[in-house]
Parts: C-alpha cells; structure tokens; sequence
C-alpha cells in the first residue's frame, strides 16, 4: 500500500512539471510508467538489473533507441527502502547522455546508503 501511495505521489508531482516529462521505471516490479508518448515511441526500457556492490544496492537499466538519429536525453536515480519511502540524502542530480541511434546503452548508479532496497531511474529529453 505504501509503494502505491509513493508511486501516485511522484506521478502526481512529475505531472505538474513539464520538465521532468519522461519515462520511468520501478525495480520492485519492473513497471514502466510513461509521461510522455514521444519519448516512449523513440526508447525502449529493457529489464533492468540489481546487484551487489560493497553492501550498496547498484542499478543497471538498459536503454535502448528505436530511431536512426542520436537522442539527447538526462536521467536521475532515486532510492527507496524497504517500506518503499525515499532514503534521505540519496538524490542524485539529473545526468545528460547521448544516445545514438538504434543503439544500446546501460544507465548505472549506487545507491549512497545501505539502506535503499529499490530504486527508479526516471529519463526525460534533455534540455540542453
């Protein structure tokens, strides 16, 4: 139940900003979440992978692109515990990369505390 309210609270909140507009995806259950068509009609959001790394729970999420141009793209990591609220502190900043088309590319972060259990990576165009 809490996962729900937490899932409706960031759909809830990225709805009210254009500029985080984008795709996300949840590791708990590999739900993609769209918010914007475009974006989803250009990438494709393979199934992500969870390991191990020192104690830190370490995220990898293939990416891939379904067009023949390069992308311009951002995304940004957030870290939840067990009970599915965010782990203080562990907020990253939104990271640009380019991604070339028909081409793969696997986003990767650590969580900053042994605390976070899950994650969601979120990608939106860039706006550079």
């Amino acid at each position: 139940m809490r996962v729900l309210f937490v899932v409706l609270m960031v759909l809830g909140l990225a709805a009210c900003s254009t500029t985080t507009s984008g795709i996300s995806i949840e590791s708990s259950n590999q739900n993609v979440v769209i918010g914007n068509n475009d974006l989803a009609n250009r990438v494709t959001i393979e199934r992500a992978h969870v390991s191990n790394a020192n104690g830190l729970l370490k995220a990898a999420v293939p990416v891939t692109s379904k067009i023949d141009s390069d992308l311009k793209l951002q995304y940004r990591f957030y870290w939840y515990d067990a009970q599915g609220l965010e782990v203080a502190g562990s907020d990253s900043p939104w990271r640009q990369f380019v991604l070339h088309g028909k081409d793969t590319m696997t986003l990767q972060a650590v969580a900053r505390k042994p605390e976070a259990t899950q994650y969601r990576v979120y990608i939106r165009k860039a706006t550079y």
